[in-house]
């Protein structure tokens, strides 16, 4: 990579959910914001929307498999891109110390109220979309004290927590559906009363992206940022490493599915979806219904919380994000058709609020949304979205350093820079 490009890559830093690049000293290597990452957040939000307002993934063919392949795992590729962003605001490649890291530590700590508080207000808007940016909120919270981990051990940590954690909070939920102590925690907790919802139980562990088992993700995140990633060895290996991730998640659950006796009809028996068969790779075999069997751990569906499905989710993130920084590192050509994307991706917050808010105006201003499968789960009505926040995007980043919400974020941390 060469000088000039070094510094314009560098440039994107600042963008980063209003991440402050004043405070990056000048001699730092270029390992901040890489346009490839911008790019890989832009195609997350592009995943999220396919899942909100896209068609179901019944309509087969091509098309559903892509649709399918965007459930769930876009939402994992925003968390672990999260983890990145983390790295970046507290010091990247090396963590700051001093009074430059405390700021940082309290820049992340005022981000994640925001995020906390966002989330809920979102969530009241009752679109049925499950919002993940209150769970973002505690998953920063929770990350903060490994901020400092070497890209090494956050690997380790991170592998440590997909095999471990899940196996947790399946326990936790187990214990959650056969007790009261759920409901006695929910009913004390000025979180549940103030935002209508379980509170720190729906946070940590029933909610939709539970802090429990979605830490494995924002962990692997942090450990890319602190690799080398203009070595194209280095994004080779990451390539390499979330191929065999993909392949020990969705090929050891379709195999442990078919090889434990009984497996797939106990996922059956317990779920209200399709096919059990589907279970290792896809949401289509629907959730359990008040009871979780055991052999639930041997699925690997985007959303089932196991083992299995953070490896695999992990490991097509992997995959998207060297393929994303490939692209930007070697084909300049390409990686400037692709701009509007990563504009999308620079305004992720921004455009990720407008879309849940735009879901609350349509469904609850004019009706549209009620019939389902007819108008918001529509192909146009997708595309009118995707077309809508790249046109956005684009227009805004040639005119602002940062989104609007971007910007907001950004004001709203610098009480950080009163930090002695």
């Amino acid at each position: 990579m060469t000088q000039n490009a070094s510094l314009t890559l560098s440039a994107q830093v600042s963008r980063e959910l209003g991440t402050d690049r004043s405070s990056t000293p000048v001699s730092a290597p270029s390992t901040g914001r890489l346009i490839g990452i911008d790019l890989a957040r832009g195609f997350a939000v592009f995943g999220m929307y396919s899942a909100h307002v896209g068609p179901d993934v019944t309509v087969g063919g091509p098309m559903g498999i892509l649709l399918e392949l965007a459930r769930g795992r876009s939402s994992a590729l925003f968390a672990l891109l999260a983890g990145f962003s983390l790295v970046i605001i507290t010091g990247r490649p090396h963590p700051r110390t001093g009074r430059l890291g405390r700021q940082a530590v309290v820049r992340i700590v005022i981000r994640a109220v925001i995020l906390l508080v966002l989330g809920y207000a979102l969530t009241a808007l009752d679109t049925q979309v499950d919002v993940i940016l209150s769970f973002y909120g505690l998953l920063f919270l929770t990350a903060l004290p490994l901020y400092r981990l070497r890209a090494r051990t956050l690997a380790l940590v991170a592998g440590a927590g997909a095999l471990i954690l899940p196996q947790v909070l399946y326990a936790v939920r187990k214990s959650i559906e056969e007790g009261s102590w759920a409901d006695a925690i929910t009913a004390g907790d000025p979180l549940a009363r103030i935002s209508n919802t379980n509170g720190i139980i729906e946070l940590l562990f029933t909610g939709e992206y539970p802090v429990l088992t979605w830490m494995p993700f924002l962990i692997a995140g942090m450990a890319v940022a602190r690799l080398d990633l203009s070595c194209s060895r280095i994004r080779s290996r990451l390539a390499l490493t979330g191929g065999a991730l993909a392949l020990l998640g969705y090929g050891g659950s379709w195999l442990a599915l078919r090889l434990v006796p009984h497996a797939l009809s106990a996922v059956a028996a317990a779920t209200d979806g399709g096919s059990a068969s589907s279970a290792w790779w896809s949401d289509s075999v629907g959730e359990p219904q008040n009871r979780t069997p055991l052999a639930w751990l041997l699925v690997a569906a985007p959303h089932s919380q196991t083992t299995f499905s953070i490896l695999g989710n992990t490991g097509i993130a992997l995959v998207m994000v060297a393929t994303c920084l490939t692209v930007a590192a070697r084909t300049p050509r390409l990686t400037r058709l692709a701009t509007p994307i990563a504009a999308v991706g620079m305004t992720a917050l921004t455009v990720y609020v407008l879309h849940i808010v735009a879901l609350w105006f349509f469904t609850d201003v004019w009706h549209v949304a009620r019939v389902e499968d007819e108008t918001m789960a529509a192909l146009p009505v997708l595309l009118g979205f995707i077309a809508g926040a790249t046109l956005l995007a684009t227009v805004w980043t040639r005119l602002f350093r940062r989104g609007p919400l971007e910007y907001l974020l950004h004001i709203a941390t610098r009480p950080a820079q009163l930090i002695k």
